[in-house]
């Protein structure tokens, strides 16, 4: 009978009680460690936003993170004893250059290794080395090492090859990396749907809605902006942002404190501010904006720059109506823009009243 996967809010519990009802079915991966572990691993148990549930190791692996030590995800009971003979030599001898030389010098048949691991965690053994490689790789470049010794240190002979393996992990070629702080991107849930953030480790970048369309050209054009690569993860521009976040729908914030990176031309920059400047449970129009800039010819640039913004509900653009009140275009969808006013309206109303009691 095929494994029917429970769905998160089932496999989270599970987690907690240490269950092991779904012992080498599913796994969670945590968001703020970028561990990945056990649903019985002993360690301290993350908050349910923090989560991830993959049915796999390989899946596990591929989306960025990284084996527990405590639970040791890796070591599946049944096993055989070469793969659990190869993974202790990988955790206890990180110095190692796995190659198939090194395999047949230890005695082992490269594709006795192969089957066997496929067998038994759904990839190779070098995909694990690769990943964990690569993961350290990332961290070296970021630290400042040079491109030629990360890829050396990640085993990689070919300067195309570690390029490309690279690139495939993080979404940029090596060298973007090289000298640059690592952005990290996680997302979190929102009344209206999950929202994407991408900082830095003290600025926020980026926050949209999931589905914008624009959303892969902005990470790309991000990356190419700041000359740096995206991973997956946490940092405390995030957790903060969040955090502000429920409590704006909540109805207990209006003002935000996360630092932002704004990176546009200085005519965005100054519409941005008279976004942020718009009170909440007020709205504007494109018109009003170009006035109160002293420029009223520029009606249709405001309305680019007011398009161009990258932080959703941070920088309000959902303020902005039509010269006729219409609520016009939103890149989260015209249902969310209704949605945020109408939101933003009761919590002005809320404060009048507090105000005058």
């Amino acid at each position: 009978m095929l494994f029917e996967r429970p769905n998160d809010d089932t496999l989270y519990d599970a987690l907690i009680a240490r269950s092991a009802d779904y012992e080498g079915q599913a796994y969670v991966c945590v968001k703020t460690t970028g561990i990945f572990c056990r649903l019985t691993c002993p360690a301290r148990k993350p908050k349910r936003e923090n989560t991830l549930f993959f049915e796999t190791i390989a899946a596990c692996m591929h989306s960025g993170f990284r084996p527990c030590r405590r639970c040791r995800p890796l070591e599946q009971p049944g096993s055989e004893p070469i793969v659990d003979q190869l993974l202790s030599a990988l955790d206890g001898e990180p110095q190692v250059r796995w190659t198939e030389e090194e395999l047949m010098r230890r005695g082992h048949d490269p594709s006795t290794v192969r089957r066997a691991f496929k067998r038994a965690l759904g990839m190779t053994f070098h995909d694990i080395v690769r990943y964990i490689r690569l993961g350290q790789a990332a961290r070296q470049l970021a630290d400042g090492a040079r491109v030629i010794d990360a890829q050396i240190d990640a085993g990689y002979e070919s300067p195309s090859g570690f390029r490309t393996a690279f690139q495939r992990l993080v979404g940029q070629a090596p060298a973007f990396s090289q000298n640059r702080q690592l952005l990290f991107a996680d997302w979190f849930d929102t009344p209206l749907g999950p929202m994407i953030a991408v900082a830095d480790q003290t600025y926020l970048h980026l926050l949209e809605f999931h589905d914008r369309k624009a959303l892969s050209s902005e990470l790309e054009a991000l990356q190419k902006r700041v000359r740096s690569s995206v991973a997956i993860g946490h940092t405390p521009a995030i957790d903060r942002i969040e955090a502000e976040i429920r409590e704006y729908f909540d109805g207990r914030r209006t003002v935000f404190t996360t630092p932002l990176a704004l990176s546009g031309t200085p005519f965005e920059k100054h519409v941005w501010a008279k976004l942020i400047d718009i009170p909440v449970g007020q709205t504007r129009a494109y018109g009003d904006l170009a006035r109160q800039m002293e420029r009223p010819e520029v009606v249709r640039a405001v309305g680019r720059a007011n398009g161009a913004n990258q932080l959703a509900i941070i920088v309000p653009c959902h303020r902005v109506l039509g010269a006729d009140g219409s609520l016009t275009g939103y890149g989260g969808g015209l249902w969310r823009k209704q949605w945020l006013l109408r939101h933003e309206e009761k919590i002005s109303m809320q404060a009048t009243m507090e105000e005058t009691a």
